[in-house]
């Protein structure tokens, strides 16, 4: 570790949990980020910062005016560049020690089985049932463990799904892929802004705990919060032995 880096990283070499050696292992390290938006704004922010080695983002979309009142990597200066590469440069404005590799795209099965057996940990920040499914089976079948926040309305959540533990559930054992759910877009019913910020930041520590070690994670915990009254719950999940991704139905 460099001069510059031990003076840059100095407030989390100070935490006796992290140390010089914690510090060394984010910097070593790669996450995949899916959704560069609302949530994989702070996300990856936040990851940058922290010094997390290598960073590959994966989002197909561009930055839009009305994406600005909440997913803070992007600018107006920026509009109409692939929100992916506008975070990348979120990013090296901050920390351009940070290797972050932008890709746009949208996050499906192939792409999934290259990237996720490449990563440390992997942070689902997307936007669409379909594609939190598929990280979730790739995650699986190469045990990578999946850090999943969903926000909208005034009303977040956030769980680990760790393949690594035996009780831990998978994110169809609690929404099955085949149940009947209706997509909820931010565009058609709204989001409050702080509430992605809030979601992505705990994501955010999540990862960066899951990759140095420290504490215990979320996994077979579901939080959600109700910002409309600052209100957290919590559930115990397991696995679902008869789930089609990781259960005995789908071994």
């Amino acid at each position: 570790m460099t001069d510059d880096q031990l003076l840059r990283y100095s407030r989390h070499i100070l935490l006796d949990e992290l140390g010089v050696e914690g510090q060394e292992k984010l910097m070593g390290s790669h996450a995949l980020v899916v959704g560069a938006g609302g949530l994989g704004s702070p996300v990856v922010l936040y990851l940058g910062t922290a010094g997390v080695g290598r960073i590959t983002l994966v989002d197909n979309d561009a930055v839009d005016v009305t994406n600005l009142q909440r997913q803070i990597a992007h600018n107006l200066q920026r509009v109409g560049m692939p929100k992916a590469e506008s975070a990348r440069e979120a990013v090296a404005a901050i920390n351009p020690d940070v290797f972050v590799r932008p890709l746009v795209l949208r996050a499906e099965g192939q792409e999934l089985d290259e990237l996720v057996p490449q990563a440390d940990v992997v942070i689902d920040c997307c936007d669409n049932f379909a594609t939190r499914q598929a990280i979730n089976k790739a995650c699986f079948r190469h045990g990578k463990p999946l850090v999943s926040g969903a926000a909208i309305r005034f009303d977040g959540q956030i769980s680990v799904y760790d393949p690594r533990a035996a009780a831990s559930p998978c994110y169809a054992c609690v929404f099955p892929p085949d149940q009947e759910l209706e997509e909820t877009r931010c565009a058609t019913l709204g989001v409050f802004a702080p509430l992605v910020g809030i979601i992505g930041a705990m994501q955010a520590s999540e990862a960066l705990r899951l990759l140095v070690g420290v504490g215990s994670s979320l996994a077979g915990r579901l939080q959600m919060l109700d910002a409309r009254s600052m209100e957290w719950t919590e559930l115990r999940i397991r696995r679902d032995p008869l789930c089609r991704v990781c259960g005995t139905r789908g071994a």
